[in-house]
């Protein structure tokens, strides 16, 4: 019975996963969630709950993160034998968090507080850990189910995706405590009548946040996103590299309309732009006066002394072919741009995917690029943008650029996913967001998270946009994840105040 009730964690962990974009069932938590509580409920000491915890959270890492599997098939004589160590390795690794989570709240005795209440707060806090340690990996939080709850989105200018993990998971425990609720006193139901209540009211409360802010665009402002559509088995051939660089300019060029702002992909060419003069002049040819483009590049650095340093960038170039402006990625892939315990792994014979000579080099930090007649440009390259915390730079730009090649994941749910990511970052800030991808999904949100527009995954295009305006800073933004610990510590309060009233109310 025991191996029985191990198998349906892991099964319903990995029915969780379908809560996440793009199949967005939300409702499924609502049944999946509920078995790790009843698990938890015959829990008999903290090593129960952290195998409850780690078998769940296998099953929904395994499902979340499906998709890396993609991107060892690019080249899989050499990196398929690989796959089973990076995505059920990752898996395990991120389970962990939750299997300790799981463990702590099992220990706190249950006469302190409901089960339903410290196991949504303890996994809640597990998820910010993983945002945080060891550089970081926030994919595939459950607050992200919410981008398929309407308007309940918007709820992150408040409380952000950190608040919104709390939430979602409180939510999917009220079908479990309503029918132990049963059982208990008046005190219990009426906490879990008002976290019942909080999602048609956050609903609302979406809409009518909507519904006040009109879609507004800064004038005489346009943007072309340029998605060439480039395959991975073809994006590093340097033999490809000026049939590579002719369609950019030809997608960039048209005699329809003069955008002010030309954005590229993530690594757009298989070379170094800074450092090849004539592309930069064929570039400053194709750009009309006043024109600027944003283009992800990889470059190289000045000498280090033991080693050369290699970034992957965004580089600004005016209509002249100058360089005027550079940002540096900062939060680099583990695995994929550098290879983590190299010292150990790279003689076992791993490698990390992104095939140039060296490991990358982060760069300093979040920095603007200043684009003229546009304005301030935010840039995030590529996995930057699943981290809602140390986003921008001192200076509130505004908008964000976010480039990137979501090429290594094929027609999977990762490029779905990434944008659901990038659309929760301008509803955090309020900030509109320009995403140029190289194989798609390429898009432009507004300030609240709405889609001006939005391409297809494996399609060859250029599409031009207005530049949404900017709101004022969000709460979440002026506050961050402080919102996090205040919601925790209030349902914690709340939660020990009714089971303390339930007891009391049980004793003759």
């Amino acid at each position: 019975m025991r191996f029985l009730g191990l198998i349906l964690l892991v099964l319903a962990g990995a029915a969780s996963g379908l809560a996440l974009p793009p199949v967005g069932a939300w409702w499924v938590l609502g049944l999946s969630f509920p078995v790790l509580l009843w698990w938890c409920e015959k829990a008999r000491n903290w090593r129960s709950g952290f195998a409850g915890g780690l078998l769940f959270g296998l099953g929904y890492f395994c499902v979340a993160f499906h998709w890396i599997g993609f991107a060892f098939l690019v080249d899989a004589d050499a990196y398929l034998w690989m796959m089973p160590f990076a995505v059920g390795g990752l898996a395990l690794m991120m389970a962990s968090y939750w299997g300790i989570a799981v463990a702590l709240a099992v220990r706190l005795p249950l006469a302190f507080v409901p089960r339903f209440i410290s196991i949504p707060v303890f996994l809640s806090g597990a998820e910010w850990l993983r945002g945080h340690l060891f550089t970081g990996f926030p994919w595939a939080a459950p607050g992200l189910v919410a981008e398929g709850m309407g308007a309940v989105l918007q709820a992150a200018s408040l409380i952000g995706m950190t608040g919104l993990t709390l939430m979602v998971l409180l939510w999917a425990s009220l079908p479990f405590a309503l029918w132990r609720s049963r059982h208990q006193g008046f005190a219990i139901k009426l906490l879990l009548a008002v976290l019942a209540a909080l999602l048609p009211v956050a609903q609302f409360w979406g809409v009518a946040r909507l519904e006040s802010h009109a879609v507004a665009f800064k004038p005489d402002i346009t943007l072309r996103l340029v998605q060439p559509n480039v395959s991975q088995s073809d994006k590093w051939r340097s033999e490809n590299a000026v049939v590579m660089l002719d369609d950019l300019v030809a997608l960039s060029s048209s005699p329809v309309a003069t955008p002010q702002l030309i954005v590229w992909p993530e690594a757009s060419v298989p070379f170094l732009l800074d450092e090849e003069p004539e592309a930069l002049r064929r570039i400053g040819e194709a750009l009309v006066p006043g024109q600027s483009l944003l283009a992800g590049s990889i470059r190289r650095g000045a000498d280090a002394g033991e080693a050369t340093p290699y970034y992957t960038s965004i580089i600004g170039i005016d209509d002249e072919g100058r360089v005027t402006g550079r940002y540096d990625k900062w939060r680099l892939v583990p695995g994929g741009e550098f290879l983590p315990l190299e010292w150990l792994l790279a003689p076992l014979g791993f490698r990390k995917v992104v095939d140039l000579p060296e490991s990358l080099s982060p760069g300093p930090g979040p920095q603007n690029l200043l684009v003229p007649r546009v304005g301030l440009a935010g840039a995030l390259i590529c996995y930057e943008a699943i981290f809602p915390h140390r986003l921008l730079a001192d200076e509130r730009p505004d908008f964000l650029v976010n480039v990137t090649n979501d090429g290594w994941f094929g027609q999977s749910v990762g490029p779905y996913q990434h944008l659901a990511q990038v659309r929760l970052r301008a509803i955090e800030q309020g900030l509109p967001v320009v995403r140029a991808a190289n194989t798609g999904i390429s898009a432009v949100f507004d300030s609240l998270g709405r889609s001006v527009i939005r391409t297809e995954l494996g399609v060859r295009t250029a599409v031009d946009s207005p530049l949404p305006m900017s709101i004022a800073a969000t709460a979440y933004a002026k506050w961050g994840d402080w919102s996090l610990l205040f919601i925790a510590l209030l349902v914690i309060f709340l939660g020990a105040a009714a089971q303390r009233s339930h007891h009391a109310a049980a004793r003759p």
